[in-house]
């Protein structure tokens, strides 16, 4: 599959080899406010900032408004879009900030202003700053441009490895929460037959074009359609969504055109904007480390998770009772900037690395940890051969945390329907507890592995599960596979699975220790589902 903006992006980089430094005399800025003149009004007045979904949220997670809920002052951007040689592109109520394009004089004469706190320039080196000037030119390694054409397949395995249908067959399909998709573009989800059953059930909630400042968000690039059928598309015996039943949100805040820290402001006022609308969750497939000018380069020293403008709204979002999953990157076979990008760094935000339906890394998928030390990616889910629908209508198989993420954001909406008193931060911590790498994360899994549907079990308190019902031994197996009853005195039944969800061993046994012979069986995870009575366990496995 074709990306364009590839091509687009590569021809600015071009254009940018053949230009002189004076090219880029127009800067990009973060111009913050002192105050909030109107703050008691709007605080005594909440319905006029946020809506009663999203006031709803608060309450129910005991999470007071204050002074980040409060719109910025309209007077104060007038009054900046109103100085000579500057633009106002953006602004951010959480950061109390507008960003601004223009000559660098005319940029730091805004301090002269008696509401102006701070200007932060995108270039760092012009607020004297310890970030070093680059010596190397953007290399766009965007989320989005690893897609890849791969022969028809099925999307089973990447909702098994989760153990994400113990969900589903409870019927907690993401029924009553809100998620909200920041992207690239979402041409044809308004027609393609994948995403027909949200259209016909009223899932698709809304959505805004932030770059073109247009409501038309079926456009521009391809990229958030395919991410979005990760979680909603539906297409029976080809692809079904993690969250097929969730109510969703379409934003787009990258450009197809530019990569500019524009984008990052852009970002935060539609978190903000999801924020408003009472969205539960934000999943992004956006990062960022170089732009076409890569004097706003960042490096891994940046990577903290308080020093990028989108990092720092990321963590206000979570701060809001919102849940923000973010794809960890795809440049972890760099040889020189292997690590996450912003805003997977961030304290709060559950960042996703990659894997294959062997449960293997993916060599793309950005490794951690944060700069300062913090376990990242958090978690991992299938992002190489992903089963996913494109803006064509295609049923194709595609590489990229871009779909590891919100694969992982979809179960999330599903746990959180389980378990909807919750708190945002409860159901985070219950994803990384149940993760196969919890007691020893590292920095190409994280935590590794979540496993939806114990993390489930366990708060419900269920007893029946695989691990009390049967023991499966040994995991990882040779040739021979062993389970053992733990005193389930009826006759049972196992059915192993490919991770292509084909079934590949089918045994009837009523014996306290029964082999199963895996000899025939090539390497790779098997999936199992053992019926006893009226309980149905499963799990996975790893044949050697």
């Amino acid at each position: 599959m074709t990306i364009f903006s590839i091509a687009m992006k590569k021809a600015i980089l071009l254009l940018w080899l053949t230009l002189s430094a004076a090219a880029f005399a127009q800067q990009d800025a973060w111009v913050y406010f002192t105050d909030k003149p109107n703050a008691d009004t709007y605080l005594a007045n909440p319905l006029t900032m946020l809506s009663q979904r999203s006031l709803d949220r608060r309450t129910a997670q005991n999470i007071p408004l204050d002074l980040k809920d409060v719109p910025v002052s309209q007077d104060y951007i007038n009054t900046v879009a109103s100085q000579s040689g500057v633009t106002v592109y953006a602004k951010s109520k959480w950061l109390n900030a507008v960003h601004v394009r223009g000559e660098i004089a005319d940029i730091q004469a805004l301090t002269q202003l008696p509401f102006v706190a701070s200007v932060d320039f995108a270039d760092n080196a012009i607020d004297n700053g310890n970030r070093p000037a680059p010596n190397r030119p953007a290399a766009f390694q965007q989320k989005f441009e690893t897609l890849a054409d791969f022969p028809y397949g099925t999307s089973q395995s990447q909702i098994n490895m989760l153990n994400g249908q113990q969900l589903h067959q409870q019927d907690y399909t993401g029924n009553g929460k809100v998620i909200a998709v920041l992207d690239a573009g979402f041409p044809g989800v308004d027609v393609l037959d994948a995403f027909a059953r949200l259209r016909a059930n009223g899932h698709i909630l809304g959505g805004y074009d932030f770059v073109a400042r247009s409501s038309n968000f079926y456009t521009s690039n391809g990229h958030g359609t395919a991410v979005l059928s990760t979680m909603g598309g539906y297409v029976e015996d080809q692809l079904v969504g993690t969250a097929p039943d969730a109510d969703y949100y379409l934003f787009i805040t990258e450009s197809n055109t530019d990569e500019n820290p524009l984008e990052e402001s852009l970002w935060v006022e539609a978190a903000e904007e999801a924020d408003r609308l009472g969205v539960d969750i934000i999943t992004t497939s956006l990062g960022y480390f170089h732009f076409v000018n890569p004097n706003y380069n960042y490096n891994y020293d940046d990577m903290n998770g308080t020093t990028a403008f989108i990092t720092r709204g990321a963590d206000i979002a979570f701060s809001r009772g919102i849940i923000v999953v973010a794809s960890a990157g795809n440049s972890g076979a760099s040889a020189t900037d292997p690590h996450i990008g912003v805003p997977a760094d961030g304290i709060n935000v559950l960042a996703v690395g990659a894997v294959d339906a062997d449960e293997v890394r993916a060599a793309f998928s950005s490794l951690g940890p944060s700069y300062d030390g913090r376990v990242k990616p958090d978690v991992s889910a299938q992002g190489q051969q992903t089963i996913i629908a494109d803006s064509n209508g295609a049923i194709i198989a595609a590489n990229g945390t871009s779909f590891s993420g919100p694969i992982i954001a979809g179960m999330t909406a599903c746990l959180w329907q389980v378990f909807p008193d919750k708190t945002n931060a409860q159901i985070v911590g219950l994803i990384r507890q149940y993760a196969d790498r919890f007691s020893s994360p590292d920095t190409f899994y994280g935590y590794g592995i979540p496993d939806f549907g114990a993390a489930m079990n366990s708060q419900l308190g269920i007893g029946n599960t695989s691990k009390e019902m049967f023991t499966v031994y040994p995991n990882p197996a040779g040739g021979q596979l062993y389970i053992r009853n733990n005193g389930t005195a009826m006759p049972s039944d196992l059915i192993l699975y490919n991770a292509m969800g084909q079934q590949v061993v089918t045994l009837h046994f009523e014996t306290d220790t029964t082999p199963v012979n895996l000899q025939q069986l090539p390497k790779g995870v098997y999936f199992y589902s053992i019926t006893a009575g009226n309980n149905v366990t499963s799990g996975k496995i790893l044949k050697q």
